[in-house]
């Protein structure tokens, strides 16, 4: 039995095989990689690996999206501790001894974050810092503004405050990675909800607020890192059609709806805290009003007007 399991889901990834081999270089304990291909076989494919499990679901039209490859890649795991990845990220080296050194029952962590340039397979020098917190932002900076929601965005000066603190909490993350204990994934996650946030918006939302408001505590930990290419509106290429894309984008306008109304209500069952115990937890919170509870009374009265 391996000590961590990585789940990779995939749609169009230009740069998997590079991730998967440099995850089996990086690694200094046992592991499995599961590969979840969403709709697509890679060109060329993949070698095979003796460490590496692949699965294939959904077509090209008609993709099973993100939240179901995890489901279906977590389902497999053997792990005593499991880790989702982004398909294009560079490791520390040690990574898996790192993370599972510094991981209590039920944490969820998050290693310090890089960005990769992927054309030299490198950190990319940059002269912002390295990405450590993020926080929840107000969901209704905009009102009728799909970007808007409860998402994840850097929090710097959380950076600066809090730099000799190596495991540390953290409000929330941005999706690309994140570790943890198996039987915590099971406990309080799998299967990742495709009916409230549909299948791709949300997940570190999901991830972090069923973590916290669950009982659990979420961390960086910055004694290990990892490199994260951000693709941008270039780089996603799902290679849907027309249609697909369009149903794409409505499940993401309804995910980010449900989304602020499943939290700021506490509407989640497994709950032991509420979502104002969150904020307050993390006060100040960057870009949240000091009459936030008011505010999002209004706010949401003129979203859906």
């Amino acid at each position: 039995m391996p000590d961590l399991s990585i789940i990779i889901p995939t749609r169009q990834e230009r740069y998997l095989q590079q991730t998967i081999e440099d995850l089996r270089a990086k690694a200094e304990g046992s592991i499995e990689i599961i590969v979840v291909l969403d709709g697509y076989w890679p060109d060329p494919p993949l070698p095979n690996y003796d460490n590496v499990i692949v699965i294939h679901h959904g077509t090209i039209e008609e993709n099973m999206g993100m939240r179901q490859s995890i489901n279906a890649g977590m389902s497999v795991a053997q792990g005593k501790y499991v880790m989702k990845s982004d398909g294009h990220c560079l490791f520390d080296q040690g990574y898996d001894k790192k993370l599972i050194e510094d991981c209590d029952d039920n944490w969820v962590v998050i290693p310090r974050r890089y960005r990769l340039d992927v054309e030299n397979w490198k950190v990319a020098p940059d002269a912002r810092p390295p990405i450590d917190y993020q926080f929840l932002t107000y969901p209704y900076i905009r009102t009728h503004d799909p970007e808007c929601g409860l998402h994840g965005d850097d929090w710097r000066e959380r950076y600066y405050d809090r730099q000799d603190i190596l495991i540390d909490d953290n409000m929330s993350t941005q999706g690309s990675l994140y570790f943890m204990p198996r039987d915590w994934w099971f406990k309080m996650i799998h299967p990742m909800n495709v009916e409230l946030y549909g299948p791709f918006i949300q997940e570190a939302q999901e991830i972090c607020n069923n973590t916290w408001l669950g009982g659990g505590r979420v961390v960086v930990n910055k004694k290990t890192w990892y490199a994260h290419w951000h693709k941008g509106k270039a780089g996603k290429n799902y290679g849907f059609s027309n249609a697909r894309y369009a149903f794409h984008q409505a499940e993401r306008d309804r995910g980010r709806r449900n989304c602020i109304d499943y939290w700021i209500n506490n509407k989640f069952p497994k709950k032991v805290h509420d979502f104002e115990w969150l904020i307050d937890k993390f006060w100040p919170v960057p870009t949240w009003p000091k009459d936030w509870r008011n505010r999002l009374i209004t706010d949401k009265l003129r979203e859906d007007s």
